[in-house]
């Protein structure tokens, strides 16, 4: 139940943050006025957003992933894909994090 509602939920903050991103890199850009640049590159380049967002994409896409073999007739196996899926996306974002904080 849980995995069901968090994936629900990580949608929708999903939707927010990729809506902020798009929004502060138009700011960035100097759509929304060139005395206001320096603002909104601050929020553009905000590193726990950034984190945030990474974690919230894997998650929600390997857990979508694991819904669909789920759905596929894997169900017997779905123990095994939580658990390995949550390996999985565990490692995959510490190596994101590591890449872009030690870069």
């Amino acid at each position: 139940m849980f995995v069901w509602v968090f994936h629900r939920i990580s949608g929708l903050i999903m939707i927010a943050l990729f809506g902020f991103k798009i929004y502060s890199g138009f700011g960035t850009a100097g759509a929304l006025g060139e005395d206001v640049v320096p603002y909104w590159t601050k929020l553009h380049s905000n590193l726990a957003v950034d984190m945030v967002a990474i974690f919230l994409f894997i998650y929600h896409s390997l857990y979508g992933v694991r819904t669909c073999l789920v759905d596929l007739g894997l169900k017997r196996q779905e123990k095994r894909l939580f658990w390995g899926l949550s390996a999985a996306g565990l490692a995959l974002y510490l190596f994101v994090c590591f890449q872009w904080l030690f870069k």
